[in-house]
């Protein structure tokens, strides 16, 4: 059994999951594969990434070859920001679902806390070059989510890239029926997110590590951006333990209850990403590793 976080649902979500972000048409459906058969049970997806039918290849591949049950996997998804206004909502997710070719999601979150103007473009923008918000407020958003739950196409509902202060509104809000199960954010040790993990974590909300690995491969990368994965104190860690890089940076935010999601497409990096459990990083590497935070963000968020 994987080691796992509990979530305020009662349901245990694998702390180690495979990231599905960028993994290029035509290698997604082996990834799932290999993943599951390295003994993955948490795949992590959204309707933004434009791969959920590969993603549901995978995952019915392995139920069909008896590699693993449905009750036995961790699907989550994301609705995407053109889908905020509540009428919308279901059938968003309704439509990962049919991708996915599964009955129920475990996990569903709001991938972001705004709303983009509806229609086919993922990312709708004006003249002036912005993108074009819609007028939902995510309060409402999230009571559209939570009619999914209690039409059991859903098991949980969460979010994803919100602050503090979001939280606290959303927390706040009058009747709300299901509190999120987690909040998924971008954190590694450029970005350790101290405050808002200890935050979460003392409103009993789970959060998931996005990039864990400082995301090297994004589109918009810059050749000169510290790597994490290359530098010489993270190399040190690791030689020391006799683990990549790789596996130091994911067993970091482990340690930490942090759910991780790192994503690969080659198959014995997949499975290295889920050896992290037969070493411990001593209190020296973890507070090495958080003197690296410098708020750095890959994922601009500039809306």
């Amino acid at each position: 059994m994987a080691p796992s976080v509990k979530l305020n649902t009662g349901a245990d979500m694998p702390i180690v999951g495979l990231g599905t972000w960028r993994a290029a048409a035509g290698q997604v459906t082996e990834a799932v594969k290999a993943a599951i058969l390295a003994g993955y049970r948490h795949i992590d997806g959204a309707y933004v990434y434009e791969n959920e039918d590969e993603v549901g290849a995978g995952v019915h591949a392995m139920i069909e070859q008896g590699v693993v049950k449905r009750e036995e996997l961790f699907i989550v998804s994301k609705l995407w920001c053109t889908f905020h206004a509540k009428s919308l909502v279901r059938g968003a997710c309704e439509k990962t679902l049919a991708d996915l070719k599964l009955d129920y999601l475990d996990l569903y979150l709001m991938h972001f806390p705004m709303g983009f103007q509806p229609g086919e473009n993922l990312f709708p923008v004006g003249e002036d070059g912005q993108i074009i918000a819609d007028d939902s407020s995510f309060m409402d958003t999230w009571e559209a989510m939570e009619d999914l739950v209690d039409a059991g196409l859903v098991k949980a509902i969460g979010i994803s890239n919100f602050n503090k202060e979001q939280i606290e509104t959303l927390l706040n809000k009058p009747g709300l029926k299901y509190k999120p199960a987690t909040n998924q954010i971008e954190c590694h040790p450029y970005l350790t997110q101290e405050k808002l993990i200890s935050y979460c974590h003392s409103k009993g909300i789970s959060v998931t590590a996005y990039s864990p690995l400082g995301s090297p491969d994004r589109p918009w990368a810059k050749p000169d951006e510290p790597s994490l994965l290359e530098d010489p104190k993270i190399k040190a860690i690791a030689e020391k333990h006799k683990k990549t890089s790789a596996q130091v940076l994911i067993r970091f935010q482990v340690q930490r209850n942090v759910i991780v999601i790192p994503k690969s497409s080659t198959p014995h990096r997949i499975k290295e990403n889920l050896q992290v459990y037969d070493f411990e990083l001593d209190n020296e590497d973890m507070k090495t590793i958080l003197t690296f935070n410098r708020n750095w963000r890959g994922f601009a968020m500039e809306w």
